[in-house]
C-alpha cells in the first residue's frame, strides 16, 4: 500500500485556503459603501467636501444576463488566441508582453489592496483621522481633475511596487511563487470586489456557459493545459509541493478564473443576505455561508478527483454546480427561492428584496 503523499496534499490544502479567504475578503469588499445624509445648507466646495475619492463608487457597471451570454465565446477566442500564437511564434515575446501588463497593472491591484487592509486593520473612525491630501486642477471655476488620498495611502505606494519590480526583473525560469502570489491575491480581490453579477439569473448563465466552456477546452483539447502551464504571468496560485516550501517537486496551480467566477457568485449571494437585513452592521448570511461552503465542497471534490486520478481538471466541471445547487438549495428549504430568483441587485435595499 502506497504511503500517504503529505507534501502533495498539503499544496492541495495552501491553494484551498488562498481561494477561500481571497473570495470571502472579496466578497465583503463588494459590500454597497453606506451613503451618508446630506447636510442642507452645507457648502459643497472641493475643500470642504470631505469624502475619500476611493470612497465613491458612483454608478456600478453590473454584469447582465446578455454579457453573461458572451463570457464563453470571448474567453474561447482569447485563450485559442493566445495558443495559436505560442504554438506559431513561441511563447517568450507573449510572456515578455503580458509580464509588462500585469507588472503594471500590479501596481495599482497590490496598492488598492493594501490600502484597504490597512483600512480594515486600523477600523474606519481612525483612518478617517489620518490627513487628507487633495491635489485638484481648475479652469476658471470648473474642476478639471480631482485627487483625494489619506496620509498612508500615499505612503502605501512605493511598497506596491515591488512585487511587480522584483516580479519583471527577475528571470522567466526563476519567477517568486510568493510574488506570483501576492499579485495574484490582489487581482482576484479587485476583481471579486468590482466585477458584480446583477443577479442569479445571471450568475447561473454565467457558471452554466463557463461549465461546458471549461469541460471542452481541458476534456477536448490540450489549448487550456498548454496556455495554463506555458504562461509565466500572475494569473494563477502556486504552492509547493512541499511541506518544506522546497520547490523540487514543482507546483500545484490554480488559476485564477477558478476563483473570481464562482466568487462573483458567492458575492452575489453575500450582497442578496445584505439587501434583507434590516441592521445593515451584523446580519444574517445563510446564502453567503452555503455558497462559500459549496465553493470549498466543490474544490475539495477537483483536487480529490485530481489526486486519483492523476490528471488536470477543469474546476468549473465541479464548481459550477455545486456553488448552483447551494443557491436552490438554501432557497428551497427557506421558502424564498422565487425571492431570490427574482431580484435584481441594486443600492442594497430591503424594499428591492420583498417587492
Amino acid at each position: 500500500m502506497a504511503s500517504t503523499d503529505w507534501d502533495l496534499i498539503s499544496s492541495y490544502a495552501g491553494l484551498l485556503c488562498l481561494a477561500s479567504i481571497s473570495i470571502y475578503v472579496g466578497a465583503h469588499g463588494s459590500l454597497p459603501t453606506p451613503k451618508k445624509p446630506k447636510i442642507k445648507g452645507t457648502d459643497k466646495s472641493v475643500v470642504q467636501d470631505d469624502e475619500d475619492e476611493d470612497e465613491d463608487e458612483g454608478v456600478t457597471d453590473m454584469l447582465s444576463s446578455s454579457d453573461a451570454w458572451l463570457f464563453p465565446v470571448a474567453g474561447s477566442v482569447a485563450l485559442f488566441g493566445m495558443y495559436a500564437i505560442m504554438k506559431y511564434f513561441g511563447k517568450e515575446w507573449i510572456n515578455w508582453l503580458l509580464a509588462w501588463y500585469f507588472s503594471v497593472a500590479g501596481v495599482g491591484s497590490v496598492w488598492k489592496s493594501a490600502v484597504s487592509l490597512m483600512r480594515f486593520a486600523v477600523g474606519e473612525q481612525r483612518w478617517k483621522k489620518f490627513d487628507r491630501n487633495r491635489v485638484f486642477i481648475l479652469k476658471g471655476p470648473r474642476e478639471l481633475v480631482s485627487v483625494s488620498l489619506r496620509t498612508p495611502t500615499i505612503w502605501l505606494f512605493p511598497l506596491a511596487l515591488i512585487p511587480s519590480v522584483l516580479f519583471n526583473i527577475s528571470d522567466t525560469s526563476r519567477k517568486s511563487a510568493l510574488i506570483t502570489d501576492i499579485m495574484a491575491l490582489s487581482f482576484s480581490y479587485n476583481a471579486i470586489c468590482l466585477l458584480k453579477i446583477d443577479s442569479f439569473q445571471t450568475g447561473c448563465i454565467l457558471l452554466s456557459g463557463l461549465f461546458f466552456y471549461d469541460i471542452y477546452w481541458v476534456f477536448g483539447t490540450d489549448v487550456m493545459l498548454t496556455v495554463a502551464t506555458s504562461l509565466d504571468v500572475p494569473i494563477k496560485l502556486l504552492w509547493p509541493k512541499s511541506l518544506s516550501f522546497a520547490s523540487e517537486r514543482g507546483y500545484t496551480l490554480l488559476g485564477l478564473g477558478d476563483i473570481v467566477i464562482p466568487g462573483t457568485f458567492v458575492a452575489l449571494a453575500l450582497r442578496y443576505d445584505y439587501a434583507r437585513a434590516d441592521d445593515k452592521g451584523t446580519f444574517r448570511k445563510p446564502y453567503f455561508y452555503a455558497t462559500l461552503a459549496a465553493y470549498i465542497t466543490g474544490l475539495v471534490t477537483t483536487m480529490a478527483v485530481m489526486h486519483v486520478f492523476g490528471k488536470a481538471q477543469p474546476a468549473l466541471l465541479y464548481l459550477s454546480p455545486a456553488c448552483m445547487l447551494s443557491l436552490f438549495g438554501v432557497g428551497i428549504v427557506k421558502g424564498e427561492l422565487g425571492d431570490a430568483w427574482k431580484w435584481i441587485d441594486g443600492d442594497g435595499s430591503k424594499s428591492e428584496v420583498e417587492g
